[in-house]
């Protein structure tokens, strides 16, 4: 069987780089698109519990505190198309790359906020490049595990991690807050984003 990471990959699915993209990677290619599926799904609630700390240190209004969730929820909702055509046009892992390093890039300067504004702005661009990220890393879980008794338990677990990002956001939002300050909400999202950076330029074979 030949496992394929990214459109242009050779048949045989070794590169230049050793294991990257042969079959052996593929429980690490699952690791990678895993915890990037995880900080996207996290970060719809993750600043929830943080919110009133926000608004107290910006001092924003209270009918204000819903933008900071629901930009992020807007542009990922309304641009996942997007984002899945743009995986098919510059390949899936520059897509993945990209999204990871715009997501890291608008956590930082939602981390830094001092108004409301950019805030709501960083929320944005987080949930714009969460559409880039989250098509990009179901086409390269689906082209990655082609073996069909594989597949169903890469892809279960895959959901679970997606199933589970909602509460892990809570929780990780509300120790966050109660031992550091809110924007680490914000932060904590480079950690994600790094470990799946680095994951993604190990493992996931360069398209030729």
């Amino acid at each position: 069987m030949s496992t394929t990471f990214d459109r242009g990959a050779p048949a045989s699915g070794k590169t230049d780089s050793g294991l990257r993209g042969s079959h052996a990677a593929r429980w690490w290619v699952l690791v990678v698109l895993g915890v990037a599926q995880l900080m996207v799904t996290l970060d719809a609630t993750v600043v929830n519990i943080a919110l009133p700390e926000a608004q107290h240190d910006l001092g924003f209004s209270d009918g204000s505190r819903q933008w900071v969730i629901t930009g992020y929820a807007l542009a990922f909702g309304s641009l996942l198309l997007l984002g899945g055509r743009l995986g098919d046009m510059f390949g899936r892992r520059t897509t993945f790359v990209t999204g990871l390093i715009g997501f890291a890039a608008a956590s930082v300067a939602g981390g830094a906020a001092n108004s409301f504004e950019i805030l709501v702005g960083a929320r944005v661009a987080q949930g714009l490049f969460a559409a880039l990220l989250a098509p990009a890393a179901l086409s390269l879980l689906s082209v990655t595990f082609t073996d069909p008794s594989e597949r169903p338990k890469a892809f279960g677990i895959f959901s679970a991690l997606s199933g589970a990002g909602a509460a892990v956001g809570l929780l990780l939002g509300g120790m966050l807050t109660e031992w550091a300050s809110w924007r680490w909400v914000m932060y904590v999202n480079v950690v994600f984003a790094g470990v799946a950076l680095a994951g993604a330029l190990l493992w996931l074979a360069k398209p030729v």
